[in-house]
């Protein structure tokens, strides 16, 4: 009895379990770092986990207006929105636009840095300096 296809099945399966694993891993360990994202700029950190609310609290967090979850809906629309909003979270933690590329194009590596990194969100405290320069006129 040949068991050389049951082996190759067996390796085959166990590539796969491995790639599942990792696959699951990076996962968890993006609602991490969005979890600590958003708790960086004053939400609650659950919110980055539930469908659709989510973009509309990082729509907050990046002061875009919630209708924009409607350009979300369109094919290719929403590529362009989701560039725009990758500038506007570098911009809402105090960084560049070189920084934004690298949330574009190295997400996996620029998302934790910012997330687990010292940066501030910076867009809540110009909204508290424009309350208080309101509130002194």
């Amino acid at each position: 009895m040949d068991t050389q296809p049951a082996a190759s099945f067996g390796a085959l399966f166990a590539g796969l379990g491995i790639l599942i694993f990792i696959f699951f891993a990076f996962i968890v360990f993006f609602i991490f770092c969005s979890w600590k994202l958003y708790q960086k700029a004053g939400k609650q950190g659950w919110e980055c986990i539930v469908p659709i609310y989510n973009i509309i609290v990082f729509l907050d967090i990046v002061k875009r207006p919630r209708w924009w979850i409607i350009l979300y809906l369109i094919p290719f629309v929403s590529l362009v929105a989701a560039i725009i909003n990758c500038f506007d979270l570098a911009k809402a933690f105090g960084k560049d636009t070189a920084f934004g590329f690298g949330l574009l194009l190295l997400s996996p590596v620029f998302y934790p840095i910012l997330a687990l990194g010292d940066s501030r969100y910076v867009l809540q405290e110009e909204n508290i300096l424009l309350n208080e320069i309101q509130e002194f006129k």
